[in-house]
């Protein structure tokens, strides 16, 4: 049921902004086909990524002993989130294939602060994120030790704060929260055949939760890149708070992984002060079209309008705060 609606959603706003933003000089035919390339662009960066922390969130779920990892961290709330925020240093996946990580984890009994925790800071300290953002920048102006840095204190700032929020349940959909609780009373029996069984169970239904996701957030991102003019972002480049802005706005809008965004925005590096250059480098690691589709399909609408605004807040912060010092 929820293919037509994507389908039909993607559409919309393809027509919507088509009528918004006319392109000179270009056809609908040009438009929609760089509208499907786009998009297709997105799909296939994103989805052996997402697979692959399928395959991690089943072996979390299934083969790795029950409390492994969980029954061994600090019973302290600040301390058990800063190991937690180096977690993505063992998963060398982006932020979208940590989503169905992080529903592994909750799946086991971690706490709702902590899997975002992990969540917000994973894919900016996966190892692979961090070399390609070496080699884009090197040490030069701070950008990949205000990317880093400025993470994992967001990663714990975030955890910290949801982990005060009373009805925890509250936070995720219905649906999920409900599968959390039958998994709660769910034992992998029958050995080895028994747990094979349940892994490819639980790859069907994660892979439907994710693709259709994935897909609908790819559509719509690919639309908003054809015909939203990026020379609008570009043109407030040497403002230093409006430049932070401006990139947080293209990050969310082009939705590419972590593991190579560093690549992507360093054209840009001369048109933008460091600070907006980070500021694209941990906004769109954490929220952008495809990751709030894959997002909703674990936790409640509110949850997404609270973490957005305390990502955005806190990297518009870090980013004019660079810029002032720079």
């Amino acid at each position: 049921m929820l293919w037509p609606l994507i389908a039909l959603l993607a559409l919309a706003v393809f027509i919507v902004i088509r009528i918004a933003s006319p392109l000179q000089d270009v056809t609908l035919g040009d438009a929609l086909s760089d509208w499907v390339t786009l998009s297709l662009s997105v799909l296939v960066e994103s989805t052996p990524f997402v697979v692959l922390g399928i395959i991690i969130a089943i072996a979390l779920r299934f083969w790795l002993p029950q409390g492994l990892l969980l029954d061994h961290l600090p019973r302290n709330g600040f301390t058990r989130r800063i190991i937690i925020s180096l977690f993505g240093i063992l998963l060398p996946v982006c932020e979208c294939g940590n989503v169905p990580v992080t529903r592994g984890f909750l799946s086991r009994g971690m706490n709702i602060g902590d899997a975002l925790t992990f969540l917000v800071a994973a894919p900016i300290v996966n190892p692979v994120t961090i070399i390609t953002t070496y080699q884009a920048f090197g040490w030069q102006n701070g950008v990949l030790v205000g990317r880093v840095a400025g993470a994992l204190v967001l990663a714990n700032l975030v955890g910290w704060l949801f982990s005060l929020y009373p009805e925890q349940r509250r936070l995720l959909t219905p649906a999920f929260d409900e599968a959390c609780r039958l998994d709660a009373h769910e034992h992998a029996g029958g050995g080895f055949v028994g747990r094979l069984r349940s892994s490819g169970g639980v790859f069907r239904t994660e892979t439907q939760a994710m693709l259709v996701a994935l897909i609908g957030g790819a559509f719509i991102a690919g639309a908003i890149q054809v015909f939203v003019p990026r020379h609008v972002l570009v043109d407030l480049g040497a403002d230093p708070v409006w430049g932070v802005v401006a990139l947080m706005l293209l990050a969310f809008i082009v939705s590419i992984c972590s593991n190579v965004d560093a690549f992507f925005i360093l054209a840009l590096g001369s048109t933008f002060l460091p600070g907006a250059l980070v500021g694209f480098l941990v906004f769109g690691a954490i929220i952008d079209i495809k990751m709030l589709a894959l997002l909703r399909t674990t936790f409640s609408t509110r949850t997404l309008i609270w973490l957005t605004a305390i990502v955005a807040l806190f990297v518009l912060v870090l980013g004019s705060g660079m810029n002032a010092l720079a």
